[in-house]
């Protein structure tokens, strides 16, 4: 016999500024109404968006029972009008609804920044998405998602995939599920090298490093093999503008040790370390030009250009001969 699955509480808090945990939060608790309720709708509007009466239509009992989930967005932005309505609401709220209210943890206004607190202490069911910020913090992430996967991951292995893949949680989080299928479920560093390396062909990354280094030859042999592959235009423009705008940032920011400057940076230290090594040989000058060939690329690859392979040809050959020749 199978167990009847459970109801999802009728009042959930989403906490924090981290959008992957976010959209997982609500992803989750979507799937617990619709457990209980396959035919529950989910509607998702901006506090901003919405008014009191509005939200009172939503919330409201449905004719025929069916279920909702109401997401409010933003809600650190809410106006006292609607927080009022939100709290008549939470004093008899309607059967079949989920509302989960999605906040930043902040506010400018008095009822933004109460918020929180009246939705805890009416029972919120509360789910923390901060900021991953601290090397640590990103650490803890990388195993919780190789566990989430069902698999198991050693340090060396958790600090070989940060150093490969970088601090955005989407692609750990990728990387992680993919490395515990590929390798059965335990991950070590080697397995790591392995994935990175043939990754590497495919993203837009082998080509930024290559430009940033004034390895021009390379740089645009690396990037005819990803055009060939099939990596999306802008793909590779995102890179090669994340790697000209980090040295940017880390040059002007002087020497230093990369763990400390990690807090002031908002970045890990192993991007800046990397950083500081890219940065030799690059002066004032080339960083600005550089600077402005890739926010000229981020246009023509997003429309402005006829040929978009052409921009980033002329783009990756701009950036190099911004660093000089090697």
């Amino acid at each position: 016999m199978t167990a009847q699955a459970t109801a999802p509480a009728p009042l959930h808090l989403v906490l924090g500024e981290e959008e992957l945990l976010i959209e997982r939060a609500v992803r989750e608790t979507l799937a617990a109404a619709r457990a209980t309720d396959p035919a529950a709708e989910l509607t998702r509007v901006r506090v901003s968006e919405l008014t009191a009466p509005e939200l009172a239509e939503l919330v409201s009992p449905s004719l025929f029972s069916e279920g909702r989930v109401i997401v409010l967005e933003s809600a650190q932005d809410i106006s006292q009008e609607l927080a009022d309505a939100v709290a008549a609401y939470l004093k008899d709220p309607a059967d079949g609804v989920v509302l989960v209210v999605v906040h930043t943890g902040g506010g400018r206004s008095k009822a933004g920044k109460s918020l929180p607190a009246a939705l805890k202490k009416a029972g919120a069911e509360v789910t923390e998405c901060p900021k991953l910020t601290k090397p640590a913090e990103r650490e803890q992430f990388v195993r919780h998602e190789v566990r989430r996967a069902g698999g198991k991951i050693d340090p060396a292995g958790v600090a070989a995939l940060i150093d490969a893949v970088g601090s955005d949680l989407r692609e750990l989080s990728s990387a992680a599920s993919q490395l515990v299928a590929d390798t059965g479920g335990t991950v070590d560093a080697d397995a790591v090298r392995r994935y990175h390396r043939g990754r590497a062909d495919v993203t837009g990354f082998a080509v930024a490093e290559k430009a940033v280094s004034g390895d021009r030859s390379a740089a645009l042999e690396s990037l005819r093999w990803a055009m060939q592959l099939g990596v999306p235009h802008v793909l590779v423009a995102d890179a090669l503008a994340d790697a000209v705008r980090t040295i940017a940032r880390v040059a002007g920011a002087g020497r230093g040790n990369p763990n400390q400057m990690a807090g002031e940076l908002g970045m890990p230290p192993w991007k800046i370390r990397k950083a500081q090594g890219q940065s030799r040989g690059w002066n004032p000058d080339g960083l600005a030009t550089a600077m402005r060939v890739v926010a000229r690329l981020n246009a023509e690859v997003k429309g402005v250009a006829a040929d978009p392979g052409y921009a980033l040809e002329r783009a990756v050959l701009e950036v190099a001969a911004a660093k000089g020749d090697r």
